[in-house]
């Protein structure tokens, strides 16, 4: 039972990420982060869509963090950092086909703290 019902939890979360990734775009100038969760990392990334290009990334799992709120702030301040690093101040936010809600609300509102403006 509990196979099905994360079978269907994934395969909802891939129809949500479709129905967004038609809508947004990143740029050389303005990329799309997008994140992904596991029960027990978490990961982002700074991605030029016309190029298909991978500008920064930061890895919780390589840094030792959980998925927990108070680490995917200190993960946010390091993609903050790599982008600051590279110019970049504005991003779009792709949050995978997650609900903006918990660990997802968290990141983005430390990226924010870290001067990244949506």
């Amino acid at each position: 039972m509990r196979e099905s019902i994360q079978r269907r939890k994934n395969r909802l979360r891939i129809k949500r990420k479709r129905r967004v990734r038609g809508k947004i775009l990143g740029t050389e100038n303005r990329p799309r982060v997008s994140v992904f969760k596991s029960n027990r990392h978490f990961y982002a990334q700074a991605i030029d869509d016309s190029k298909g290009h991978t500008l920064a990334y930061a890895d919780g799992a390589k840094m030792g963090l959980k998925a927990n709120r108070e680490d995917v702030k200190k993960v946010a301040a390091v993609l903050a950092k790599q982008l600051k690093e590279k110019g970049i101040e504005t991003i779009v936010f792709d949050r995978n086909g997650y609900l903006y809600h918990g660990v997802v609300a968290s990141f983005a509102d430390a990226l924010r703290e870290n001067g990244i403006k949506f």
